[in-house]
């Protein structure tokens, strides 16, 4: 099934359990976007989806109702088991279904978990102790916490994949299989995946680990939110920096992200603003966990201005209010560039998005516009949008205690590569 329809039914419209239109009061919901008012009939009748949508339409919200709905309808056989299980590609991502799911259970008594790589191991193994209902993790910990018997995958009764194209990005299939091959057969469970597109190799893992799923796709035919102004500025290297820091101020861009290919120019990028007075963080691969949602907090709460971002934070993160995006450099893959600009015009909201076309990156154009459709919309650099920067600030960097390879090995310590590490969970 491919629909592009803006069907908006009312949530009061499904047979939905009582305690869940409770809860959607409560939150202020009313009526469904497209994908849930074109998947919810569907799952609530039984049927397994694989859904495509754009980021922000409110994906999360049909699977999670979906899911809390059949748990809530059909007791528990085993309250020591594992019912429903809720897979995420990233920390982030992962955290924000929590959160959502929190709200849907106000009225509903379910037992929520949620595990991650990077912190709180102990204290996330606890919180599974006695049974679970519904689990929304990340592949890595669940797959650690499952082979120390912590939990098991043999009563699942609802799977949910989200973001699966993102699962092959970040090279976690196989473990996405591991985990699908210990739960009972497809027939005997209810599956959902979610993902940007559905290509082939999305389809594949659909058609292998789940029964006969319905696709759905809402507004197939425009790849990027349409709330979304989009603007290209033609740029020399040189310019880059003048005229963002304008922009930023020219636009009232109070909440901004700015994305950037590497944790080198995302340091470059910050020491300017912030030698502009413009109070902002980075967040790439190698800032740890605890750090990273202390800043996502700080931003969502207006302390920090803006956010310097590798492709890192460009899935799955839900950010209220965020004003601007600004693609400092063109994204290499032109998925990511819709990934990226759809931080900004979530849930019906509007936003702008303003990419540089410098001497780097401009060859990325192309595939870029071929891939959402069309051209992005040029605008000419006038003089009055190029500030006069101020001079950067210099990063400070806590020196990491020495030690003594030599001494312990009797070999020289390794030498950096200056690569950032890459962390799977």
């Amino acid at each position: 099934m491919t629909s592009t329809s803006t069907n908006t039914p009312e949530f009061k419209q499904f047979a939905l359990d009582e305690r869940l239109l409770l809860a959607l009061d409560d939150i202020g919901f009313k009526k469904c976007t497209p994908i849930q008012g074109e998947c919810l009939p569907l799952i609530l009748d039984g049927h397994d989806i694989a859904g495509q949508a754009q980021t922000g339409t409110g994906k999360t919200a049909a699977f999670l109702l979906s899911t809390f709905h059949f748990l809530l309808k059909k007791p528990a056989a085993n309250n020591s088991s594992l019912r429903a299980l809720i897979i995420a590609p990233t920390r982030e991502l992962a955290i924000q279904i929590f959160n959502d799911a929190e709200k849907f259970n106000k009225h509903c008594g379910l037992k929520l978990a949620l595990v991650y790589g990077g912190v709180d191991y102990e204290k996330q193994r606890k919180s599974l102790e006695g049974g679970v209902d519904i689990l929304i993790g990340t592949p890595g910990r669940l797959i650690d916490y499952s082979k120390q018997k912590v939990f098991s995958f043999k009563n699942v009764e609802i799977v949910v994949l989200d973001e699966a194209d993102r699962m092959f990005d970040l090279g976690f299939i196989a473990d996405i299989r591991f985990m699908l091959r210990r739960m009972p057969k497809p027939d005997k469970r209810l599956n959902m995946l979610f993902s940007a597109t559905l290509s082939h190799r999305v389809m594949e893992l659909a058609y292998e680990h789940m029964n006969s799923p319905t696709q759905v796709k809402i507004k197939s035919e425009q790849v990027t939110a349409d709330k979304v102004t989009q603007i290209l500025y033609h740029v020399a290297n040189d310019e880059k920096i003048p005229l963002l820091l304008g922009l930023l101020k020219h636009m009232n861009a109070n909440r901004s992200i700015v994305f950037v290919n590497t944790k080198r120019v995302a340091e470059k990028v910050w020491s300017y603003l912030e030698g502009n007075g413009i109070h902002s963080a980075i967040l790439s691969g190698d800032v740890p966990q605890s750090k990273r949602t202390r800043l996502f907090n700080e931003f969502s709460n207006g302390e920090l201005a803006a956010l310097v971002a590798t492709d890192l934070a460009a899935r799955g993160l839900h950010i209220p209010d965020v004003s601007h995006v600004f693609n400092y450099d063109l994204p290499q893959n032109c998925e990511d560039y819709v990934h990226r600009i759809g931080r900004t015009a979530r849930a019906g909201a509007t936003g702008d998005a303003i990419s540089f076309g410098c001497e780097d990156y401009i060859y990325s154009l192309m595939e870029i516009e071929s891939y959402i459709g069309y051209p992005i919309p040029t605008a000419q650099i006038t003089d009055d949008l190029l500030a006069t920067p101020k001079p950067p600030i210099k990063r400070k960097h806590h020196a990491q205690p020495q030690q003594s390879h030599k001494k312990k090995t009797g070999r020289r310590p390794p030498q950096r590569s200056g690569k950032p590490s890459r962390s799977r969970t």
